[in-house]
């Protein structure tokens, strides 16, 4: 069920994922987006508690450019980890955006059914299942 929150809205659930969208935030600084200048930040936590940040990083051949939520799940996989809880995703549009096809089949390899926390920077929060997102995977049970 997706969830939609303002900006401190939403109870408990939503102050636990304050964190992740501030590290999000944080990363989307660190965008490289001269070509697009859509700059985005992402922060996967892992069931440890580490969280990592990741953000979009464009090339200009674009097919080389990486998204932030790929960052942030490579970025935890090299360093060990390989359970994860939750995931947010943090641009500066009115519409809230959600993960690109490509990240969202990694964030299901990687992450599974794990909520998806979407905002923006003016405080707009929705929380989606990842199996709502990725009704129909691609993963270990097709091979």
């Amino acid at each position: 069920m997706t969830e939609l929150f303002g900006a401190r809205s939403g109870g408990e659930k939503v102050g636990e994922n304050e964190v992740l969208i501030s590290t999000a935030r944080q990363a989307r600084e660190n965008a490289h987006a001269p070509y697009s200048n859509f700059r985005v930040g992402a922060a996967l936590r892992a069931t440890s508690g580490r969280i990592f940040g990741g953000s979009n990083v464009e090339n200009a051949t674009y097919g080389l450019t990486v998204c932030a939520e790929r960052i942030a799940i490579f970025k935890a996989i090299s360093e060990g980890e390989r359970g994860f809880d939750a995931i947010a995703v943090v641009t500066d549009t009115d519409a809230l955006t959600p993960p690109c096809g490509a990240c969202r089949q990694l964030i299901w390899e990687f992450c599974g059914d794990v909520p998806v926390i979407l905002a923006n920077l003016k405080g707009k929060i929705e929380v989606i299942p990842m199996r709502e997102l990725f009704p129909k995977p691609f993963d270990s049970s097709n091979l």
